[in-house]
């Protein structure tokens, strides 16, 4: 597929010079402010993130060295009705996969109606049956995911991929509002925008709703982190700044008599509930991987015990392996009753015999994924790849088909972007946040789009060169004026008004 067969979210099918209706405004914008102006303040918001040390590095990069995300200047803009359909969509699958999670180390109903192949499950590396049986506190899972869309058309949203484990990527979206705010105030008079700042806010208030049963009104909450050295370290001590809880490594915690306190200068201090943003395997050594100085001894029997919450559930890792992603029609079927409001990727399981003969004879034209990858990383494009990297994908399709699913390659909108030669199209993801407690599903109005800034490329990855975007969703009601001292917010279908939007960028609550 070519750059130019893709559907362009601001300027449409491309067969004309004028951008879809309701943007026009936009176009105006782009039309009206000069090159140099633009890079200016995109520079700006670069320079501001480098300072605040909004960075992340590559595993495995011979440089190592800490680098920003690029940041594009011109916004993505959700319309209001584009919106609902997604909110929709989001909340059903969410649902589907917090009922999946509860089934599967519960009563396991799916696989006794032979909706998935029992081998999918307790073969797969993310199940952990250390914790079957188990159940978290109001029986939610999924409290945070990140659900990758992609777009094809005007009407056309596909899920490109789920985020059930430790979903991250918040912090730039709250980030590249700030910027936008401060750099382009006069899109934002232009566009009634949904506002996203309450996400901290809102991210706390699940925490509170999941502690577990006799916590009381003011639980203790922390976010557990492996310390400064993980790439994304700075969400972390972010969103635990945001949210005004206590930021914590593994040797701040201790488990005693199945209850988890925290170390302070005080005195030890009874937590309540942890949003984790460690994988399951260093979590806990008595459970998980025993050589872990990144985990807490103790803290699964803590949680069997049903004394702590933990955000995301233990075993969520599962939810978010390929090959379970290409039953999701199925488990949003048999969970919901309904038919999926936003459909999958086509995908070949290359598991089955048929599926592989496919994928094998169609390779040039597919994308090709390992179930357990992530990042960008261990993947085919098949259209871009060498012939040298198709002979290799070909050895490893045949040697471990099970390993694999396989897509076809999807010409993904673009969205206006600022690169060397000026305004140009480039491809775009998006991945919006959901989260769930025993208050409700709540879909944050915006999230992270990412842009892969080389032309032709679809590759929107951080680790992959991508850059990222701020996600604009426009209100019900474009011509009516915002409230003095706050933006109306839309969140789950439940509209509140917010108090005044400004904080310092890269500051607290």
């Amino acid at each position: 597929m070519g750059i130019g067969t893709a559907f362009d979210e601001i300027m449409g099918d491309g067969a004309g010079a004028e951008p879809r209706g309701p943007l026009a405004a936009l176009g105006r914008w782009l039309d009206e402010t000069p090159d140099a102006e633009l890079r200016r303040r995109q520079q700006a918001a670069e320079t501001t993130f480098r300072q605040l040390g909004i960075t992340f590095a590559v595993y495995g990069d011979s440089d190592a060295s800490e680098r920003i995300i690029p940041f594009d200047i011109v916004p993505r803009v959700f319309l209001h009705d584009e919106w609902t359909r997604l909110s929709d969509g989001l909340v059903q699958r969410v649902e589907a996969i917090n009922a999946f999670l509860d089934d599967i180390y519960g009563a396991r109903r799916i696989m006794d109606a032979g909706v998935l192949p029992p081998d999918l499950i307790y073969g797969n590396a993310q199940f952990r049956p250390e914790i079957a049986g188990m159940r978290p506190p109001h029986g939610i899972w999924a409290h945070i995911c990140g659900i990758d869309l992609v777009r094809t058309g005007p009407d056309e949203f596909f899920v490109l991929e789920d985020n059930a484990r430790t979903p991250s990527g918040v912090s730039y979206m709250l980030e590249n509002r700030e910027a936008m705010l401060r750099l382009c105030p006069e899109l934002f008079r232009e566009f009634r925008v949904a506002a996203v700042d309450s996400y901290p806010d809102r991210l706390l208030e699940t925490m509170r709703s999941v502690a577990p049963h006799g916590t009381g009104s003011n639980p203790v909450c922390v976010l557990l982190t492996p310390g400064h050295y993980n790439s994304a370290y700075y969400e972390h001590s972010f969103l635990a700044d945001s949210m005004g809880i206590e930021l914590v490594e593994a040797a701040d915690l201790v488990v005693d008599d199945d209850l988890v306190w925290m170390r302070t200068i005080a005195g030890r201090v009874k937590v309540d509930v942890i949003y984790r943003r460690i994988d399951d395997d260093f979590l806990d050594p008595l459970v998980f991987r025993p050589d872990s100085a990144l985990g807490v001894p103790g803290l699964i029997a803590a949680y069997a015990a049903g004394n702590v919450a933990i955000l995301n559930a233990p075993g969520n890792g599962i939810a978010d392996d390929k090959a379970i992603y290409s039953y999701m029609p199925e488990i949003v079927r048999f969970y919901s009753g309904g038919e999926p409001k936003l459909p999958n990727v086509e995908t070949w399981r290359c598991r089955e015999p048929q599926a592989l003969k496919y994928v094998l004879d169609h390779l040039p034209e597919l994308v090709v994924k390992l179930v357990d990858g992530s990042g960008g990383y261990g993947m085919l494009v098949g259209p871009t790849a060498s012939k040298q990297e198709i002979a290799d994908f070909r050895a490893a399709l045949i040697a471990e088909p099970e390993r694999y699913i396989a897509q076809p390659t999807l010409a993904l909108s673009t969205v206006p972007t600022l690169a060397d030669e000026g305004l140009s199209p480039r491809h775009v993801d998006f991945r919006p946040f959901v989260l769930t407690g025993s208050n409700g599903v709540q879909v944050v109005p915006g999230g992270l789009t990412r842009v892969a800034l080389k032309q032709g490329s679809l590759v929107v990855n951080s680790s992959q060169g991508g850059g990222t975007k701020d996600s604009f969703v426009l209100m019900a009601d474009q011509h009516q004026a915002m409230r003095p001292g706050g933006m109306t917010q839309t969140m789950g279908g439940m509209t509140q008004t917010l108090g005044n939007m400004s904080r310092p960028l890269g500051g607290g609550a």
